[in-house]
């Protein structure tokens, strides 16, 4: 069985940044697309970015110009590269990998079948 594994959550002051690193434990070709959400407490799950075996990427308005979703998802690797960072971005980052085909503007969590058991980001002010 396939598992997807986070790194690279912690503590960061607001305005910093973090790295976060997906990879899964071994290799399939089936993944399609790799994507990123975050669920903060009482809060629900919410896309912050999707990239495609193409190479197209979509962002949640919420991230945009300040995360940064890239990855190989032939090799099922995917990063988020998270920059100036705000109080309200802490929360739980899944990775989340598709495999059928999905357009990076309609991704949904519905569009990911394998999940990681997530990684904690915290911003403190």
């Amino acid at each position: 069985q396939v598992h997807l594994a986070e790194s690279g959550g912690g503590l960061v002051q607001a305005g910093g940044s973090l790295r976060l690193s997906c990879a899964a434990s071994s290799s399939i070709s089936s993944i399609l697309a790799m994507g990123w959400f975050r669920q903060a407490p009482g809060a629900q799950r919410e896309l912050v970015a999707v990239i495609t075996r193409g190479d197209n990427t979509n962002y949640a308005d919420s991230v945009k110009g300040r995360f940064t979703i890239s990855g190989d998802v032939a090799k099922n690797t995917v990063y988020l590269q998270m920059n100036s960072l705000k109080p309200e971005d802490p929360a739980v980052y899944y990775c989340a990998a598709a495999l059928r085909p999905v357009l990076a503007l309609a991704a949904t969590q519905a569009s990911f079948a394998l999940w990681g058991q997530g990684t904690q980001v915290t911003v403190s002010s």
